[in-house]
């Protein structure tokens, strides 16, 4: 009989597999090594042969080429999708009719209707889905978020959301699926996906987008530049505006929120600096300004080891999911809606019908 993950695991440590061994890997094999106590990688997967071995090796434990092989020989409780974006869907199904937990990394998938078979077979094989949000856990972002949530901001007036990064076309040309519409996505779907999550996270649910893309320099088939206009059901006004095509290196990733009481925007390179706080009203998380702030020449932040330890105690009968698959689905309807209005050249009110 195959081995199916039990719904809560408080006995011993949790077992994680990892599919993909590529650059985002590592973020997850130091994350799950960071909860050592309750947590353990018990498996890799990639259908590139010398990349498998390399992981394998480095990480003392057995390498699979196939997700079938995967779930037949090891007795992995959840497995981590680092995967191209657009194989997401049809591996999470796989792994949940399979009887396991999935974390999938961002975007959960690069088609609306694709996310929810995600959401559908994981609740039919009654899995836990969850969806890849690091960025909410950066210390600058949870106080702003509790910013947001104690309202002192008042009314919020005006957001903006800025990704100034550089993608150089050896990055595109070091794997034939990115840059591409099935696999990939481009400058919104991909290098500002978690930016356009903080759109609804932070500030609340969108009534509208008008949104422009273009490619501009790289040779690929997605956008590498993007701007969008975004009303918020609350009367607010934003934007968002994304380019991977920076000289001569990253230079920014920001948000600024101003209100009827509060100022506030959190930049440096992957808002981890917070270059402005100021409200009417004064709060104890004020000193915290300073210690929130942290140095990195890294676009991933800071968040990963914190959003493990969320999936475990959520498997461990402790907490709820923070960022399940339903949660993933709010931004990728997002990012949907964006593309729909550049190729149609019209505003596209949300939520879609579908």
């Amino acid at each position: 009989m195959a081995y199916r993950a039990p719904d809560r695991i408080t006995d011993r440590k949790l077992r994680f597999a990892i599919v993909g061994c590529g650059r985002i890997s590592d973020r997850h094999t130091d994350a799950i090594a960071a909860h050592r106590e309750r947590a353990e990688l018990v498996a890799v997967c990639d259908t590139d042969r010398e990349a498998l071995k390399k992981a394998s090796t480095a990480l003392d434990v057995p390498g699979f080429d196939s997700i079938e092989q995967l779930l037949a020989r090891s007795e992995a409780d959840i497995v981590t999708l680092c995967t191209p974006s657009g194989l997401h869907p049809q591996q999470a199904i796989q792994i949940a009719h399979g009887g396991r937990h999935v974390i999938t990394e961002k975007p959960m998938a690069t088609r609306l209707v694709d996310g929810k078979k995600m959401v559908a077979a994981c609740d039919e094989a009654g899995v836990q889905l969850f969806v890849v949000k690091q960025n909410r856990l950066n210390p600058t972002l949870q106080l702003l978020k509790r910013a947001v949530t104690k309202r002192r901001f008042g009314r919020i007036y005006m957001v903006n959301v800025n990704v100034f990064w550089t993608r150089p076309q050896e990055y595109y040309d070091s794997a034939r699926w990115r840059g591409t519409w099935e696999f990939d996505g481009g400058a919104f779907m991909n290098q500002a996906s978690h930016y356009v999550d903080l759109l609804d996270w932070l500030i609340g649910p969108i009534e509208s987008v008008h949104a422009y893309t273009s490619t501009l320099e790289r040779n690929i088939e997605v956008e590498d530049t993007g701007v969008a206009n975004i009303k918020w059901r609350s009367g607010a006004l934003g934007s968002v505006n994304v380019t991977m095509l920076t000289y001569p290196r990253n230079l920014e990733g920001s948000i600024t929120i101003l209100g009827e009481k509060g100022t506030v925007q959190v930049g440096g390179v992957a808002v981890n600096e917070i270059k402005h706080w100021e409200f009417a009203d004064k709060d104890e998380d004020d000193v915290k300004v300073k210690d929130s702030n942290y140095q990195t020449t890294s676009v991933y932040g800071v968040g990963h080891p914190m959003y493990y330890d969320n999936v475990i105690r959520a498997l461990r009968g402790e907490a709820r999911a923070e960022t399940d698959g339903r949660e993933g689905l709010r931004s990728l309807e997002t990012l949907i809606a964006m593309y729909t209005s550049a190729r149609d050249a019209r505003r596209v009110s949300l939520p879609l019908e579908y």
